[in-house]
């Protein structure tokens, strides 16, 4: 499989996000759409909750009180980096737990845009599990050191911007996943895939990472990614 060019045209890319929400209402989805949305609303409920009685403390002990001065530059420097490294951290466990429907969800959004029984290679269940914890794993591995600039004065001004560019990377290599598993292509094949429209694909983990963030809106967020991504796979493909 290859990936069409125009793939890389971001409001393309951004607007199949959209149409991911649009068709959260679809009475055909719904059944497959309702476990994640559970599964979304209890984990960033406790992700809420967490981020409010602990991370301002946490911030607090990690500057030191030489650049206590500084607090009102460095703490929403802080509280950006944590609060895009905490929900991104949220946003992987989620997809993990919730990985084996959002396969489910991707196939049925094939069929339905295609009007037909498209035939697909769904992975069995202990392979997409195993899929899923590959990507948290090279995920985490390159987070690590975003966390290590986290934590250095000077260089943390930068954090929050490479947060940001970290977890628009990270969302289009989740959310692609599933279409692309579906289609029976490995993690390695995928990355190499999305490399090649790498701006399309940055636009669309961008645009899906923004709307982690923001309130009842990120319950819904990542069944709409994976049904937007299902359709702009579908569109950009060329066998």
């Amino acid at each position: 499989m290859l990936f069409d060019k125009k793939g890389n045209n971001p409001a393309l890319a951004v607007g199949y996000l959209f149409k991911g929400l649009g068709l959260l209402t679809s009475t055909s989805l719904r059944s497959f759409i309702l476990i994640p949305v559970l599964i979304n609303l209890a984990l960033y409920s406790v992700a809420l909750t967490l981020g409010y009685y602990y991370i301002s403390d946490l911030i607090n002990q990690f500057i030191p009180s030489w650049l206590h001065w500084l607090n009102w530059i460095l703490w929403p420097l802080f509280f950006v980096s944590f609060f895009i490294a905490g929900f991104f951290t949220f946003t992987v466990l989620a997809n993990l737990i919730a990985s084996p429907f959002y396969g489910k969800l991707s196939a049925k959004t094939l069929s339905l845009v295609t009007k037909q029984d498209t035939e697909t290679k769904e992975q069995p269940l202990p392979l997409v599990v195993s899929a899923e914890l590959k990507r948290a794993t090279y995920l985490l591995t390159r987070a690590i050191p975003l966390v290590i600039v986290s934590f250095i004065p000077g260089l943390n001004v930068l954090a929050p911007f490479l947060w940001a560019l970290f977890g628009a990377w990270g969302m289009a290599l989740e959310y692609c996943a599933y279409p692309l598993e579906n289609a029976g292509l490995l993690f390695t094949e995928q990355q190499q895939l999305l490399k090649s429209v790498r701006f399309g694909a940055l636009s669309f983990g961008g645009a899906a990472a923004l709307g982690l963030t923001i309130p009842v809106l990120n319950i819904l967020i990542a069944p709409a990614a994976v049904i937007g991504a299902t359709l702009y796979v579908n569109d950009i493909k060329q066998d």
